[in-house]
């Protein structure tokens, strides 16, 4: 999945430990939203394109293969050539866009799935390249969406600590790798490095993480998506095991950016991670 916005998710996410449990996690929902509606925030990402083989013209010209709100940009913005999965930017004669912050002209643009992906930006634009899977698109942000503008805030279950569950680590030996569809019907062969097992609410449950960056990594859907909670699941990080223990906080469990905005390409929960209990801890639906 992307890496977009992992180090914010991982400092907000995993916030130092605080004397009042309360304290923490209402201190964990402000950041929480603090990062949805930064400048860089899901509820910026306005606008998802599929390159293929060729070129594709850009601009706010409804003429364009990828269009642009209008007013938000030029006309004529420049072009995206994409051959044998390189991407490259040519900025239209006159356009006042820039790559990574300096004036653009002609441009190889690296992708997300390297960590710092180059960026092209335009007034409250910017774009970059996305890897999922074969395909490469363009992903747009705009700092004034609709989406920010109507944030409604985020809505919870109680806090209840119950919901912070010591969890048994069994580790995969040797660490395989789990199969996770995403919401765009592709597959990915995702690093686990074992699977927790607790009990709550009276039943027997186990979760299988994925390894990211040194945190484990929980897609899983409960009793409750699909009525109190987002219908395709819900997201929670985790520290390492320690002493073959991991502490899952339901209270920190989060929906997933395509609650959001439709131009995401979220992970969705194998299988083998649909509990057989209401979770009735953590973010509830957003809207509608």
């Amino acid at each position: 999945m992307s890496k977009i916005l992992l180090a914010v998710l991982v400092a907000l996410l995993v916030p130092p430990a605080q004397p009042n449990y309360r304290t923490q996690i209402e201190r964990w929902r402000e950041l929480r939203v603090k990062a949805l509606t930064s400048d860089s925030g899901w509820l910026t990402v306005a606008g998802l394109f599929w390159l293929k083989e060729g070129k594709s013209t850009v601009g706010a010209a409804s003429g364009n293969n990828f269009v642009l709100p209008k007013g938000s940009a030029p006309a004529h913005l420049g072009t995206f050539e994409f051959q044998h999965g390189v991407t490259t930017f040519q900025a239209a004669p006159g356009a006042e866009v820039t790559v990574d912050g300096k004036r653009a002209s002609t441009s190889a643009l690296k992708p997300d799935t390297t960590g710092r992906p180059d960026i092209v930006q335009v007034r409250a634009l910017s774009m970059f390249v996305i890897q999922r899977g074969n395909r490469f698109g363009i992903r747009l942000k705009d700092r004034d969406s609709e989406r920010r503008k109507e944030f409604t805030g985020l809505k919870y279950f109680p806090i209840n600590e119950a919901y912070r569950v010591e969890a048994r680590f069994v580790p995969y030996n040797p660490p395989k790798k789990i199969p996770v569809l995403n919401v765009l019907g592709d597959t990915s062969e995702e690093p686990s490095p074992g699977y927790v097992e607790f009990k709550l609410n009276g039943g027997d449950c186990r979760l299988d993480p994925i390894e990211e960056d040194g945190l484990l990594f929980f897609i899983f859907k409960d009793l409750t998506s699909g009525k109190e909670t987002y219908p395709p699941g819900r997201f929670l990080y985790a520290d390492p095991p320690k002493s073959g223990k991991v502490i899952l906080d339901f209270n920190k469990a989060y929906n997933p950016p395509c609650a959001f905005t439709p131009y995401a390409t979220c992970p969705l929960p194998p299988a083998e991670n649909h509990l057989p209990v209401r979770v009735e801890a953590g973010e509830l639906r957003y809207g509608h």
